[in-house]
């Protein structure tokens, strides 16, 4: 029998590049035209905040490898530059993929349900004046441009935060000729808006995007300037944590002092609109330190991830997955206590087809039970209102 050389490259895939390959199949989901059309757009969400976090996590890491000269290849035999030449690849193919699918599949598709998505030049001559009292008592406000010049250097980015750089002509109430002004969209204002049903002769709904309303509005910004170009853009940073545990004595201090720095670490992607020019785009990397690969030019909103808020505004049972009732092991059913009935046996859970409720119950009951000395477990994440959190806070 012929013996297998464990030590040939072509037996291994990468780690980073197979990852990618697990959000091209979530964003195979979004393509198949046998899942409901908004569970196609939340699909289509999810592979965008996938990728996000995979730049963030795994393409942050690469990039921290070859700044640091590591040559040192894997199993695979690719060093960091090579694993970043091939995600840059592939990446930016999955991105003119993904706005395709957006562009040319479901918002047509959803235009048939009559959920309609505008653009600026769609807006009729009533949807345009209200757009414009929106602007002025919601967005005037709350935001404040940056002109840029020797007194007002380009400013710190949030990581994943939506701005706009715009392109101007002329000289401000200060007499300040910059030529560029920074815009950024707080994260307080929704980045999907609902056109009230007053406005619109559409029987269903109808919802324009932040970046639209700020484009059309955007000379109420600069008074007396020429506003030559508004162009969306957004950097993703390295958002990954180092605490070393065996030298820090408090955790909870160490990461309280470490999360915040996340939101301005090194930059490792920029996206901008697909209009954006060359110059505008060059002047932009420049400003983040990063090379031609790591420019992601998009034909739409540049955090897609944001219109996971039409899924939940629109009203439809009929495009989305049927609910879907998890059922209890009858061991459970017979005996509350979760205690009681694993001394007599172990009880194995399947999930989504089985209830998590059993697991809550468990760390409930283990939090209140005197005779337990500690909770051990990972916690991968949670939402905003947590069963899980708020039982092992009940232990603490």
């Amino acid at each position: 029998m012929d013996t297998i050389n464990l030590k040939l490259p072509e037996l291994y895939i990468n780690r980073e590049l197979s990852l990618l390959e697990f959000n091209r199949r979530v964003f195979e989901q979004a393509k198949d035209d046998r899942n409901p059309l908004l569970e196609r757009l939340r699909f289509l969400c999810i592979a965008s905040t996938n990728l996000d976090e995979f730049f963030e996590i795994r393409v942050a890491g690469l990039a921290q490898q070859v700044k640091y000269g590591s040559v040192q290849t894997g199993e695979d035999n690719l060093s960091p530059v090579e694993v970043l030449k091939k995600i840059s690849e592939i990446a930016h193919e999955f991105v003119v993929e993904q706005y395709d699918i957006l562009n040319n599949v479901l918002i047509p598709e959803l235009a048939k349900e009559d959920i309609q998505i505008l653009r600026r030049s769609q807006l009729k001559p009533k949807q345009t004046r209200w757009v414009k009292r929106y602007f002025n008592r919601e967005l005037l406000p709350v935001l404040s441009p940056i002109g840029l010049d020797p007194a007002h250097p380009f400013p710190r980015v949030l990581n994943k935060n939506l701005y706009f750089i715009v392109s101007l002509e002329g000289k401000d109430a200060f007499g300040r000729d910059s030529g560029f002004a920074i815009v950024q969209a707080p994260r307080s204002l929704p980045r999907v808006i609902e056109l009230p049903k007053d406005v619109s002769d559409n029987k269903g709904q109808e919802f324009i995007l932040l970046s639209s309303v700020l484009h059309a509005n955007v000379r109420e910004l600069f008074p007396g300037m020429l506003v030559k170009g508004c162009y969306q853009f957004r950097v993703t940073r390295n958002s990954d944590l180092f605490v070393d545990d065996e030298e820090v004595d408090d955790l909870l201090r160490a990461l309280e002092g470490e999360l915040p720095s996340r939101r301005f670490n090194d930059a490792v992607r920029l996206e901008v609109a697909e209009n954006c020019p060359e110059d505008i785009s060059d002047f932009l990397l420049t400003q983040f330190k990063l090379n031609d690969d790591a420019l992601y030019k998009v034909n739409g909103p540049v955090n897609l991830n944001r219109l996971l808020q039409i899924h939940d505004l629109v009203d439809r049972p009929d495009l989305v997955f049927s609910g879907f009732t998890s059922d209890l092991p009858p061991r459970i059913l017979k005996n509350t206590n979760i205690f009681e009935t694993l001394h007599n046996g172990d009880i194995l859970l399947h999930h989504p087809f089985q209830s998590f409720a059993p697991v809550i119950d468990f760390l409930k009951q283990a939090a209140s039970d005197p005779a337990v000395l500690s909770i051990k477990q990972t916690l991968y994440r949670t939402g905003d209102d947590s069963a899980v959190v708020k039982a092992l806070m009940d232990a603490a």
